[in-house]
């Protein structure tokens, strides 16, 4: 089982390469398969991950049985706090 720290860190990173992939647009999704390939993360932690984030409102997620994400999106809510974190990092990059 993850540690509270990996916990964290698997969502973050799900959400943001989630955000790279579709660019912002929350019509667009990337498959559970692909996520587990970009962040190797085991698939029982994945899944916690996304249910999460879930349950956050910052994705949706299709499942497939056994508790598998099949396909998984940012919601509105999603692709407004990536947008806020980019906008962040953006103006310390400048500071």
């Amino acid at each position: 089982m993850a540690t509270l720290r990996e916990r964290k860190t698997y969502r973050d990173q799900v959400l943001r390469v989630l955000y790279e992939a579709v660019e912002g647009n929350r019509l667009l999704g990337i498959t559970g398969a692909q996520l587990r390939r970009d962040l190797h993360v085991p698939e029982q932690d994945l899944a916690a991950a996304c249910t999460y984030l879930a349950g956050e409102g910052l994705i949706t997620v299709d499942w497939d049985p056994g508790n598998t994400p099949a396909m998984v999106t940012l919601t509105h809510e999603g692709i407004r706090r990536m947008e806020a974190e980019e906008e962040e990092e953006e103006e310390e990059g400048t500071a």
